[in-house]
């Protein structure tokens, strides 16, 4: 992958405790992992028949520099929607240069 493909600034979160303003007391939210630039491609139109033919709801995929830590239990924020991470597939070099990260659109709320 060129690094000038990386063009789409996203935020990465995770599942965690933010407190209510309003009450003080903490609740179920999210909080930031890290922001990085990344390629976002959207699946084909083949591609989306095939992921519909085996139920899965994979409407694309983020590639990103990297990074240790990256689980399917996080969520990508990326121009004010939501993105709900399907998996996390490293380079087929030596694994460590990119990761890929399967998206499916939609709310996650973190429960």
């Amino acid at each position: 992958m060129q690094i000038g493909k990386l063009r789409h600034r996203i935020t990465i979160e995770k599942p965690g405790l933010t407190q209510d303003p309003q009450t003080g007391e903490m609740v179920p939210g999210w909080e930031a992992v890290t922001t990085v630039w990344a390629q976002k491609r959207p699946s084909s139109a083949r591609e989306f028949k095939q992921s519909q033919a085996g139920q899965s709801e994979i409407t694309g995929e983020f590639q990103i520099r990297y990074r240790e830590g990256i689980d399917a239990t996080m969520r990508i924020l990326h121009r004010g929607k939501i993105y709900n991470i399907e998996g996390v597939l490293p380079d087929n070099e030596s694994g460590l240069e990119w990761l890929t990260l399967p998206y499916s659109e939609g709310v996650n709320d973190g429960q």
